[in-house]
C-alpha cells in the first residue's frame, strides 16, 4: 500500500522557518510530479510549490522567493524548505505525487497525504 507521511509542522513566530518532508513508503514502481498543498480554514486548498521527476520547479507567486521545494529520489522524499515565513502562511500543509504502484500495473495514481499542520504567529 502507497503512504504518503508528512512531516516537520509547527508553531513558529513570524520571519521564521520550517522545513517539512514527505516520505512516500510501500511497493513503488516509479514517482512522476509532486508537490506541496496547502489549506486554510474556510478557503480552498491551493498549490504552494511543485516538481517534476527531473526536478523542475514551479511556485505560488505568495511563497516565490521565500520557500524552495526539493526531492530525493533514492530515498522517495520530498521536501520543502519555508523561510520568512509568514502569518497568511498558516495553513495544513498536504503532500502530493503521482505515484506508479507495484500493485496497480495501469500507471501513476495520485496520492495525498494526511496533513501537517504549519502556524505562524505575529
Amino acid at each position: 500500500q502507497v503512504q504518503l507521511v508528512e512531516s516537520g509542522g509547527g508553531l513558529v513566530q513570524a520571519g521564521g522557518s520550517l522545513r517539512l518532508s514527505c516520505v512516500v513508503s510501500g511497493s513503488i514502481f516509479s514517482i512522476n510530479n509532486m508537490g506541496w498543498y496547502r489549506q486554510a480554514p474556510g478557503k480552498q486548498r491551493e498549490l504552494v510549490a511543485a516538481i517534476t521527476s527531473g526536478g523542475s520547479t514551479n511556485y505560488a507567486d505568495s511563497v516565490k522567493g521565500r520557500f524552495t521545494i526539493s526531492r530525493d529520489n533514492p530515498k522517495n522524499t520530498l521536501y520543502l524548505r519555508m523561510n520568512s515565513l509568514k502569518p497568511e502562511d498558516t495553513a495544513v500543509y498536504y503532500c502530493n505525487a503521482d505515484v506508479w504502484g507495484k500493485a496497480y500495473s495501469s500507471g501513476y495514481l495520485q496520492y495525498w497525504g494526511q496533513g501537517t499542520q504549519v502556524t505562524v504567529s505575529s
